[in-house]
């Protein structure tokens, strides 16, 4: 009782608090965080809502790059970790309520697949279906199937899709993905305002796209050759591209192809090489290749710096990978598992200086628990 009294008491002395200086403080806070305080009282709840004090804080939100991991301990329960580089600590949200509105099994296994804005995107892997979730509005529906019908997880690739809010804080969003069909890639797109799907064929040929008008979807990887579709403007067709890798490359890494792991993303390529020691394997090096818009082969950006790969190579028994450029940056997250235990590991380098930057992590408290899904994610905002 006198905890519960303390809390009322703490939060009845803030709010009297100067209203620009309460403003000040809740600027600096996460968006989850000023979530949380919108529920304290009426008082800060309606100062949250305020529109001038909403425009202000999404402008400062939808700055920040969030890396989402989400775990689930078998039956129990579904919780969506968040780190922000604007933050030092990770936040907790569980989403299993939102997901029991279309999932009503609970030992179903739901997959995050992909995350932008306050727009996430889980897999069904019994259902075969696509749930979208407003982690904000708390709005909740399955995607219909897509032309290719019902899709099991292992059917969606990272690198192959892409998730674009839209831009007008309606919640709506477009969901695209390729997929080879009859040997060609076709692009799915889905529009969640108009509840339907289109899809188009994408050809060969020389495109004129200029790097920070398309994206780039991967139907095929392969370390010869990959498969990728550059996606410019809705009356452009879908261009193919066959990105392979100059002499350099096939001189320093095709000896032992063992040692490598590739990660794919927004027209990129994160090269991983490890050496074995024991009974694990030690991260030695890593490089960034990114499609040349000239040539349309993979072209060398950068490799990571040995100082911080002396303190980021460490043991690991299984590892996996996440890729994003956007605006100048290319961000890399590398989750390994070694003996039970979770590691997770963010890089950033920034294209125009030529840096690269480790985001230190705190313990996101992995160990028992099962990893299902990982992704970058931006452009939260309070509405």
């Amino acid at each position: 009782m006198d905890e519960y009294h303390s809390s009322d008491t703490n939060a009845l002395g803030f709010c009297l608090l100067p209203s620009e200086l309460i403003q000040s403080i809740l600027f600096s806070l996460a968006l989850p965080e000023i979530l949380r305080m919108k529920l304290v009282n009426k008082f800060l709840s309606y100062l949250i809502s305020d529109q001038d004090f909403i425009r202000q804080c999404n402008l400062r939100s939808r700055s920040a790059t969030w890396l989402f991991v989400y775990k689930k301990r078998w039956r129990r329960d579904a919780i969506l970790h968040g780190f922000s580089d604007q933050s030092n600590r990770w936040f907790k949200i569980c989403i299993e309520d939102l997901i029991k509105q279309v999932v009503f099994y609970p030992e179903e296994d739901i997959y995050l697949l992909t995350a932008s804005g306050n727009i996430f995107l889980f897999a069904s892997n019994s259902q075969k279906a696509v749930i979208a979730v407003n982690l904000v509005s708390k709005a909740v529906k399955k995607i219909p199937p897509c032309p290719l019908g019902p899709r099991g997880t292992s059917s969606w690739r990272r690198s192959g899709m892409k998730l674009v809010p839209e831009s007008s804080d309606s919640g709506h969003f477009r969901f695209l993905f390729v997929e080879l069909v009859g040997n060609s890639p076709v692009v799915f797109e889905y529009n969640s305002e108009t509840e339907k799907w289109q899809c188009r064929e994408a050809r060969e040929g020389k495109g004129n796209f200029a790097g920070n008008d398309c994206m780039f979807l991967n139907a095929h990887n392969a370390p010869q050759e990959s498969l990728v579709v550059a996606i410019g403007s809705e009356y452009i067709p879908p261009l193919i591209l066959r990105p392979r890798f100059g002499n350099r490359e096939q001189q320093a890494s095709w000896v032992n192809v063992n040692d490598r792991r590739h990660v794919y993303g927004d027209g990129h390529v994160m090269i991983m090489r490890s050496r074995d020691q024991r009974r694990a394997k030690v991260l030695c090096s890593i490089e960034v290749w990114g499609i040349s818009l000239r040539s349309g082969n993979w072209e060398y950006v950068s490799n990571v710096p040995s100082e911080i790969m002396e303190q980021i190579g460490k043991p690991y028994g299984v590892m996996i990978g996440c890729l994003e450029a956007r605006n100048g940056r290319i961000r890399v997250v590398l989750m390994s598992n070694y003996e039970g235990s979770w590691d997770i590991i963010w890089l950033t380098y920034h294209q125009q200086s030529g840096v690269w930057n480790w985001v230190l992590l705190p313990d996101c408290k992995m160990k028992g628990a099962n990893l299902a899904g990982i992704t970058f994610s931006s452009g939260l905002s309070l509405t």
